[in-house]
């Protein structure tokens, strides 16, 4: 989960990176995908249409926050094409540096992080598969960066058949 703090703070840093699109039919700013992608990275999600599901799960407070247009009232996300014909086409160099300038932002204290995983004892979901829980803590601002859930083994491959005696 990002802060409303940190929700804020992503736009500014794509401020300066030029837009490759036709500046006609233009709906949503350059930076205001590029959050709406950078939040949903950082909350676990990966894939355009991952992306675009975390962006349009998103309350209309957390969308003002990443600056989304207002249309008939209402904030509104970007379609999935346009987060995709973005993402395949900006600088990845221009990028990357403003990722590093965020990141410099609230990783100050952290010279280095540590990645814990955990199985859940019990915590079985309807397709028997047991929960995982991955996180990203910082050494030294104890600040947990991301976790990710996720179901990957069955419970069945989880329990082996003891071995018939004889």
């Amino acid at each position: 989960m990002l802060t409303a703090k940190q929700m804020k703070t992503i736009p500014s840093i794509f401020q300066g990176i030029p837009d490759p699109r036709r500046g006609q039919g233009r709906k949503h700013s350059l930076p205001t995908i590029m959050s709406l992608a950078i939040a949903a990275t950082l909350c676990g999600r990966s894939g355009y249409k991952e992306i675009h599901e975390y962006a349009c799960s998103l309350g209309q407070k957390a969308l003002q926050h990443f600056r989304c247009r207002v249309e008939n009232g209402k904030r509104v996300v970007p379609s999935l094409y346009v987060i995709r014909d973005l993402m395949i086409r900006v600088d990845p160099q221009l990028l990357d540096n403003a990722l590093k300038q965020w990141n410099a932002l609230y990783a100050i204290d952290d010279e280095s992080l540590a990645i814990d995983g955990k199985t859940m004892r019990n915590a079985i979901n309807e397709e028997g598969r047991q929960t995982h829980i991955m996180s990203t803590i910082g050494h030294n601002s104890k600040n947990c960066y991301t976790q990710k859930k996720s179901a990957h083994y069955p419970l069945k491959a989880v329990i082996r058949p003891s071995k018939p005696t004889k």
